[in-house]
């Protein structure tokens, strides 16, 4: 429930003053409210304005339904004008607000205030017996009008709880709607407006006799809304309505079959009638819980307004209390036209009893209403949604979480479908059999002699490209002159060899002395702290002093040669990045998404793998040279032959690699075929690059995220449904990251799971300690 603040004004009247006045302040979730004191001075002015507010509204009401063509009775006042009435509202104004702002009233006035914020939701009870001072214009107090999450209403001072029996649940409001004597008026526009409604269940008595009404009232089923339209007026606090154009009934005359409609459930009466306070008192003594009525006569439009309005709100979430203000709020724009329209709604409340939300006549047993993200709430929310992700920003910057980031980049890397082997690619492995079956040894694992006669058999079906992953610093045997001068001739093979930086190996290893520098590519491989490659080194300045002068990577010049068979030229962009036809391959650096602290060195990509199985074709040395393979696999292909031996220790992590244990590493051939894969795949099939955000996007990521969080935390009431909330902003948050990277976006996803969970517990806390 909200906040609730009942002042009574039993003990005095206008002419003598009140004293004592006090005001009780019930918060939320408290039993025991707490008190203030004070007094009102006598104020017989305010009568006496209130009268011929009265008088004057009266005959402009008159004046204005003659027009329409209906008989009235006169009222006696005949000479008054919209002006007169302008300034006996005003006047009305001042005097109540003068009498409120009283120096004897003033504590209760201030300690109010002190104890409620300008975003809080309450209401404002007026309790009183008084006729005059039920009917008197509350809302023109401007402690009501500063408050804008506020209403007021007026009680009488005997109120009681009512004893439900039970009652059938159901998922609708059930409505029962009195059409009574439509005599000068439209009710079907009402009648138009209930059938609209949504998630209701609405019973029309148009025009019924006494029996079919008290019928109807003694429903088994009960009811939730009690709705009168029609004519109805008060005398002497006592009001009746017209049911039809022959009858009237009092309340004091449905005593017994409304009794038991509350008693069944029935909890809210709505009259969009003329002067309705006399109806609402005597229906205010069966302890209904809250009753609309109007103040004064009230024009047909006016009130098919207000009905439109209040029941449109309601229905969609707002409180009760809110929903009237606002239903009488949109009336000031039409005031114009229809004087003092906004004045007319009024609030009768039982104060032992909750007001309850369309949400909870449904059926929704659940009293909670949803959380407002108040300002306060809101501000709490950024600044932790800033700190905290700011915070988290400036330690992965340092390197700290930049393991773990890689770690979560492999687990998505791993969840990948399979795309399947590329038919471009053929790989020959040199296995420890082929080794051990060659006649000839040399320093190489694969012989002159083998070479030779592997390099004869491939020409035959005219590979595209064909890649030597086996390092050969030495010249060919003499004993072989068509090796050598296949090596020196064919312009499809590429070798390899080595820029240098290990110990036993500082300058580097030479290429074969017989293949020309443009056909040479180093097969160097930058790795990670976990000494897992995830990243392609296209190109570099090789250092002076190395052996190895290539400024390329064997996998780039094997798909730069399978590509100018394509007719796609290679390029050097505007800003000085490598491009094949039109993919550029923007270089990364530092910092790059999980990658923080890295040497950048060179022009290097983020390695996109193809597949955790099986990247390519893959025969023997053996099969090849018996003829135990299929021809197809070789035409028009580029063709990769390494070695695939422990003894040659070229093995090497990948993120599949740690999905085993031990880790199943992969030959040096296969991680060359899975980059000469990424880029002719990227050229020829549009299969996207690893892409990253900016700086800037992925701040702007981590917040937003964080940012969700808070909110949830704001409007999550338990534990359980906050971590609820939490855990599946958790999964969505891994599910976008993963579906991204999909289409090759690496998103941040550890730092911004830490941002969520960190910035809603933060959030949580702050909002159950404020």
């Amino acid at each position: 429930m909200s906040k609730l603040i009942v002042i009574s004004l039993e003990k005095g009247n206008l002419n003598d003053g009140f004293f004592p006045v006090t005001a009780q302040l019930w918060e939320t979730n408290n039993s025991r409210p707490i008190k203030f004191t004070g007094s009102l001075p006598p104020a017989p002015k305010i009568a006496e304005l209130y009268k011929r507010f009265q008088l004057i509204y009266q005959a402009l009401h008159k004046r204005f339904v003659s027009r329409l063509g209906i008989e009235v009775e006169s009222t006696g006042l005949n000479n008054v004008s919209e002006v007169d009435f302008s300034e006996v509202q005003e006047q009305l104004y001042e005097a109540i607000n003068s009498w409120l702002n009283s120096e004897s009233f003033r504590p209760i006035d201030q300690k109010l205030r002190e104890k409620l914020a300008l975003n809080e939701e309450f209401q404002v009870i007026i309790e009183a017996s008084d006729y005059l001072l039920q009917r008197l214009p509350w809302h023109l107090w401007n402690f009501i009008e500063h408050y804008q999450l506020c209403e007021v209403a007026v009680s009488t001072p005997r109120y009681e709880r009512v004893i439900r029996l039970p009652k059938e649940k159901t998922n609708k409001v059930r409505i029962l709607a009195i059409l009574g004597n439509s005599q000068g008026i439209d009710i079907q526009q009402d009648r138009n407006i209930l059938e609209q409604l949504r998630n209701a269940s609405t019973v029309f008595l148009v025009e019924p006799s006494r029996q079919e009404l008290d019928k109807w009232l003694w429903d088994e089923q009960g009811w939730d809304i009690l709705f009168f339209a029609g004519h109805s007026q008060s005398e002497n606090d006592r009001g009746q309505i017209h049911i039809n154009p022959t009858s009237t009934l009092t309340i004091t005359e449905l005593k017994k079959s409304l009794s038991y409609a509350i008693s069944r459930g029935l909890k809210i009466a709505i009259f969009n009638s003329c002067d309705g306070l006399g109806l609402a008192r005597q229906l205010s003594d069966l302890q209904i819980s809250q009753i609309i009525v109007m103040r004064e006569e009230i024009p047909d439009f006016i009130a098919q307004e207000f009905l439109k309005h209040f029941l449109g709100a309601f229905s969609e979430g707002k409180s009760f209390y809110l929903a009237v203000r606002y239903a009488r709020s949109r009336l000031q724009g039409l005031e114009e036209e229809f004087p003092a329209a906004s004045w007319l709604p009024m609030i009768c409340q039982n104060i032992a009893e909750e007001t309850l939300t369309w949400q909870q006549l449904c059926g929704q047993t659940n009293k909670a209403t949803f959380p407002i993200l108040t300002a306060r709430n809101l501000k709490i929310t950024f600044l932790v949604s800033v700190l905290i992700p700011s915070l988290i920003t400036g330690v992965r910057s340092l390197g700290f979480m930049q393991q773990w980031e890689l770690s979560a980049f492999d687990s998505m890397m791993r969840m990948r479908p399979d795309e399947g082997v590329d038919k471009r690619l053929l790989v020959i492995t040199v296995t420890e059999a082929d080794i051990q079956a060659q006649e000839q040894r040399q320093k190489s694992s694969l012989s002159d002699s083998t070479l030779q006669k592997l390099l004869q058999k491939l020409s035959i079906y005219k590979p595209r490209a064909i890649g030597l992953d086996i390092y050969r610093d030495f010249p060919v045997d003499s004993q072989y002159p068509d090796l050598a001068n296949h090596l020196r001739t064919d312009n499809n093979f590429i070798a390899i060899c080595q820029l240098g930086g290990s110990k036993q190996q500082a300058v580097g290893i030479s290429p074969p002395p017989e293949i020309s520098p443009n056909r040479i590519g180093f097969s160097d491989v930058v790795f990670d702290s976990d000494l897992v490659i995830r990243r392609n080194l296209l190109s570099i300045t090789p250092e002076p002093e190395s052996n190895c002068k290539s400024s390329y990577s064997l996998n780039f010049q094997l798909a730069r040669q399978y590509l100018a068979k394509e007719g796609i030229k290679f390029d050097i962009s505007d800003k000085g990045y490598l491009q094949l036809g039109k993919i550029v391959f923007n270089p990364i650096d530092v910092p790059t998404s999980g990658y923080q602290q890295f040497d950048a060195k060179g022009h290097q990509i983020l390695l996109n793998y193809r597949s955790s199985r099986e990247i390519a074709k893959q025969v023997s040395v053996a099969q090849v040279l018996n003829n135990q393979f299929n021809p197809n696999w070789v035409k028009d292909k580029i063709v990769l032959i390494g070695v695939d031996s422990q003894g040659a220790k070229d093995y090497f992590l990948t993120p599949y690699s740690m999905a085993t244990t031990p880790y199943q590493q992969i030959s040096g051939v296969l991680l060359q075929a899975n980059m000469v894969s990424q880029i002719i795949s990227a050229v020829l099939d549009k299969r996207p690059l690893l892409w990253i955000l900016p700086a800037w996007g992925e701040i702007l990521w981590i917040c937003g995220t964080s940012l969700v969080a808070g909110i949830l935390a704001v409007y999550s009431r338990s534990l359980l449904k906050f971590a609820i909330l939490i855990s599946a902003e958790l999964v969505i948050l891994y599910g976008c990251c993963f579906v991204l990277l999909l289409y090759g976006g690496w998103m941040p996803f550890l730092p911004s799971a830490l941002g969520l969970v960190i910035t809603g517990i933060s959030v949580k806390n702050t909002k159950n300690y404020s």
